[in-house]
C-alpha cells in the first residue's frame, strides 16, 4: 500500500471514530426511576404521575444537554416491600442513576434505605409522615440521597382544618351542639400521622375525641363506623385516605346513613374525577388541596384531559408535574456545573444547591401549583411552608367545586354547616 493510500486510510479511520464519538456524545442516556403506585389501590395516582412525567419531559423534548432522559417506571404497588424490591431491580437491572416522586409515606421509609445503599439521589417523594423526617434527620449524610420532599409533615398543613373550624365557630357560622370529634383514616404511616395532627390540634382547642379508627386502604364498607358517629352525635369527623375507593366510599356512605357531622375528607381532591365517584354526597365536605388558579395551570389541566382522558388533580397531578420539572431544573444545573449527569453529580447539586436554598423552583420557572418550592438546612427534608411558598388552602365542596374558606386572605366563601 502506497504512502498516500495509508494516509487516506488512517484519515478515514480517524474520521469514523470521531463521527462515532460525536454520535455517542449526542445520544447519551440518563435513566431516571419514577416511583409510583402504578398498580394497586392507588393506581389512579400512578396514572397522574405518568401523565405528569410524560408531559414535563415533552417540554424539553426529553433532552438535557446531550443526554436523553429516559423514565423507568418503578411500581410501588402501594407496598413497602414490593417497592423496595422494584427499586433495587431498577438500579441493578435497568441502570437508573436517579429517582423522582413517590406517593406513600410507608414506601418512602422503606425505599430511603435502598436509595442510600445504591447512592441513587431521589427527589420530590410525597411521603409526608414525621417518620420520614425523623429517619432522615437521624442520619442526614446517609439519607441525603433521599432529597427534598414534595409534601411536608401533616402537622404543618393538616392542623389548618381545626383552625378553620374553630374560626367558623367564633364567627357563628358553625354551631356544634357539643365539641365532639372522631378521627378516622387508612392504617398507614400517612393515615396515622395525619390523624395524630388532627387529634393534637383538636385537644389543644378544647375538643373531646369520641374515637380514633384506622382501617386497611382496601376497605370500602364504613356503614357500622358511620352509624356509631351518628348515634354519638359527633360534630366533626376528620380523616384521610390515599385510596380513591376508600375515601369516596366513606363520603358516599356518610350521606346514606344520614350523618350530619362536618366531614373532613383530606385527600378526596387528590383524585382528578372525584366528583364522578361521590356526586352530591361530597357537598359541604372539607378538603385541603392546592388550586389551579392561573391560566397556565388551567391550560395544563385541559391538556391532560385532551391527551389522557381524565381530569387531573392539582395534588397528585399538579404537584408531580411541578416536581418533575423542578427535577429537570436540577439536571440542567448539574449539567451546567459538571458537564455530565450521573448519580454523583446529581447528588452533589441536590446537597449543595437544593438543600441550601440556592436552587429553587417557582412561578418564574413555570410552576403551576405553588408559588415556590424551596428548602433550607432548617426545614430539610421538608420544604419551606408559607403562603408565599408552599401552602394548601382549606376548601369546602359544593356541586363538585371547591371554595376556599381558609386562610382569610384567600377566602372565597364562608363556611356552611349541614
Amino acid at each position: 500500500m502506497g504512502t498516500k493510500k495509508v494516509q487516506f486510510f488512517i484519515a478515514l479511520v480517524v474520521a469514523v471514530f470521531l463521527f462515532a464519538g460525536q454520535g455517542f456524545a449526542a445520544n447519551k442516556t440518563l435513566k431516571v426511576g419514577v416511583l409510583g403506585p402504578f398498580t394497586g389501590p392507588s393506581a389512579q395516582t400512578g396514572k397522574e404521575f405518568k401523565a405528569s412525567v410524560e408531559m414535563a419531559l415533552g417540554t424539553i423534548n426529553s433532552t438535557v444537554g446531550d443526554y436523553t432522559i429516559e423514565p423507568v417506571w418503578v411500581d410501588s404497588q402501594s407496598d413497602p416491600a414490593k417497592a423496595s424490591g422494584a427499586y433495587a431491580e431498577a438500579v441493578e437491572g435497568k441502570g437508573i442513576q436517579a429517582g423522582v416522586l413517590n406517593w406513600h409515606s410507608s414506601v418512602a421509609i422503606a425505599v430511603m434505605d435502598v436509595a442510600a445503599q445504591y447512592k441513587v439521589p431521589h427527589m420530590f417523594g410525597f411521603g409526608a409522615s414525621e417518620v420520614v423526617n425523623d429517619k432522615w434527620q437521624a442520619d442526614p449524610e446517609k439519607y441525603s440521597y433521599w432529597g427534598g420532599k414534595g409534601w411536608p409533615v401533616p402537622a404543618k398543613l393538616e392542623r389548618n382544618y381545626v383552625v378553620a373550624l374553630n374560626k367558623a365557630i367564633e364567627s357563628g357560622a358553625f354551631k356544634p351542639k357539643k365539641k365532639l370529634a372522631a378521627i378516622y383514616g387508612e392504617d398507614t404511616d400517612w393515615g396515622r400521622s395525619a390523624g395524630g395532627a388532627y387529634k393534637k390540634a383538636l385537644l389543644e382547642s378544647g375538643w373531646e375525641i369520641h374515637s380514633e379508627q384506622y382501617f386497611p386502604a382496601t376497605q370500602t364498607d364504613f356503614y357500622p363506623l358511620l352509624a356509631k358517629y351518628k348515634k354519638a352525635g359527633v360534630a366533626v369527623v376528620a380523616g384521610t385516605s390515599t385510596s380513591p375507593s376508600a375515601i369516596t366510599a366513606f363520603v358516599k356512605q356518610s350521606t346514606e346513613v344520614g350523618l350530619k357531622s362536618v366531614i373532613v375528607a383530606s385527600g378526596l381532591g387528590w383524585i382528578g374525577d372525584w366528583y364522578k365517584m361521590t356526586g352530591p354526597a361530597s357537598n359541604l365536605v372539607l378538603d385541603s388541596i392546592p388550586q389551579l388558579t392561573t391560566a397556565e395551570a388551567q391550560q395544563w389541566a385541559k391538556d391532560v384531559k385532551a391527551k389522557y382522558g381524565f381530569n387531573p388533580s392539582p395534588s397528585a397531578g399538579g404537584l408531580s408535574y411541578d416536581g418533575i420539572r423542578m427535577f429537570i431544573k436540577i439536571l440542567q444545573r448539574t449539567n451546567e456545573l459538571h458537564g455530565k449527569l450521573d448519580k454523583e453529580t446529581i447528588h452533589k447539586t441536590m446537597v449543595e444547591e437544593v438543600n441550601t436554598g440556592k436552587l429553587t423552583y417557582g412561578k418564574a420557572d413555570g410552576a403551576i401549583i405553588m408559588n415556590e418550592y424551596k428548602y433550607n438546612a432548617d426545614t430539610m427534608p421538608d420544604m419551606v411552608v408559607a403562603p408565599d411558598a408552599y401552602f394548601f388552602p382549606i376548601l369546602q365542596y359544593k356541586q363538585g367545586k371547591g371554595y376556599m374558606i381558609f386562610p382569610e386572605v384567600w377566602k372565597q366563601k364562608d363556611f356552611e354547616q349541614k
